[in-house]
């Protein structure tokens, strides 16, 4: 996906799951919120890095504990971001294609990178 679809569907999911998530706390906590809104503790992932997740996991690149490491998270972190995310996807009309790729450990996603970071164009005089 490219860097400007992907920004586009961030633009476009960030509200929607903002909302998701705040109807989630106020069940959980059973009412209205006690402190002010950012009070607390912080998110580990960030609104974009939810989606992005969620857009890998769906492109099958890696297995969710790779994913997982990648983000620098727990598995049940990255799992509830992909809970939140895909419905909305849905509602939004979104499917994610599965990839070719596929790798085991943050060091062959590294690799990859490393084989396919666009070579530099040396300017000319």
């Amino acid at each position: 996906m490219p860097e400007p679809a992907l920004d586009e569907l961030i633009g476009q999911l960030a509200q929607p799951l903002e909302e998701v998530r705040e109807r989630a706390r106020s069940q959980q906590r059973g009412g209205q919120r006690l402190r002010a809104r950012g009070a607390g503790g912080q998110d580990k992932l960030t609104t974009p890095a939810r989606v992005l997740a969620t857009v890998l996991y769906l492109r099958k690149i890696g297995t969710r504990d790779l994913l997982a490491q990648l983000f620098n998270v727990n598995g049940s972190t990255l799992t509830r971001a992909i809970h939140q995310v895909q419905p909305l996807l849905a509602e939004h009309s979104r499917t994610i294609s599965p990839s070719t790729a596929r790798f085991r450990t943050p060091a062959d996603v590294t690799a990859f990178l490393a084989n396919d970071a666009p070579t530099k164009i040396k300017p000319t005089r």
